[in-house]
């Protein structure tokens, strides 16, 4: 694999999609920055996203993880959200330990090679794919330069009669829906069908023009990852009010209050998952 160490901080890919590249600050940066954590919510920005906090996942081949969330007590516990960095010609054969979950990838740069239930399919940048639970896949770099791409996973919970089949798209060809009274200044891309209960999770990207907000604070049972995709806001997470730019991860715990004004001077766009579709159970 290449060695990051010493790369550049990068700006977002052409696509808009900011996306890390590792490498490590100098000793003459101060050490102050936005991470916090709380129990409602956690943010990591970008610049924690560097060669020092990577791992190697033992079913991937020259590939190096950003583990972005994990369940964890006081914390989202219902998904784990992972940037993938794979070098060219690198990938896996078999990368799902867990049958019983499902997963969703999101292309950021570079372009992969998909198998999925004997299908094959090129994904590039905004290209995804739902792996619905004990799917056979693999998933391969395609190319000269490295892919980096999300991988959410979730374990499902089963819907009698309803399981969940697989989805491979392009976030560009897909309409958005813009909120009611906002002039589409606001506006949902959803990867998955909201109306399908199949689905257990839904995987959006969220843009805002230019001084759009969330004019309320949103309380729901729904966990959130969120990953800014391009360009900044102040987001406002229990009864804080936190900057954000494209790079940043939050994860929200179920209830937290949430809400944000778009900062300008582009749009504010995040990929969003949250957990849907399914009773309480007690």
């Amino acid at each position: 694999m290449a060695d990051h160490r010493d790369a550049p901080e990068r700006p977002a890919a052409t696509t808009g999609y900011y996306a890390p590249h590792g490498g490590h600050p100098p000793q003459t940066d101060l050490l102050t920055d936005r991470a916090r954590v709380t129990e409602a919510y956690t943010v990591i920005p970008r610049g924690v996203l560097r060669d020092i906090v990577t791992t190697v996942l033992p079913e991937w081949r020259d590939t190096r993880a950003w583990v972005l969330h994990r369940p964890v007590a006081g914390g989202a516990v219902t998904f784990s959200q992972t940037i993938l960095e794979i070098s060219p010609g690198g990938g896996s054969d078999d990368p799902e330990p867990q049958p019983e979950v499902e997963g969703l990838l999101f292309v950021m740069e570079g372009e992969l090679d998909l198998t999925l239930d004997g299908a094959a399919h090129r994904l590039g940048p905004g290209g995804y794919a739902f792996v619905p639970p004990a799917a056979a896949w693999t998933l391969h770099a395609a190319g000269e330069q490295p892919a980096r791409l999300h991988w959410l996973r979730k374990r499902h919970q089963p819907l009698p009669g309803r399981r969940p089949g697989p989805v491979v798209g392009r976030e560009q060809d897909i309409e958005p829906s813009p909120m009611p009274g906002t002039e589409g200044r606001w506006r949902t891309t959803r990867l998955l069908d909201p109306q399908d209960v199949a689905y257990d999770m839904h995987v959006n990207i969220v843009t805002f023009e230019p001084g759009a907000v969330i004019p309320f604070s949103e309380t729901h049972e729904m966990e959130h990852g969120l990953y800014v995709l391009q360009g900044k806001a102040v987001y406002r997470l229990n009864e804080d009010w936190v900057e954000v730019q494209e790079g940043d991860f939050l994860s929200l715990r179920a209830f937290c209050p949430q809400a944000c004004y778009a900062g300008g001077p582009g749009p504010f766009r995040y990929l969003l998952y949250k957990d849907v579709n399914r009773q309480v159970m007690l």
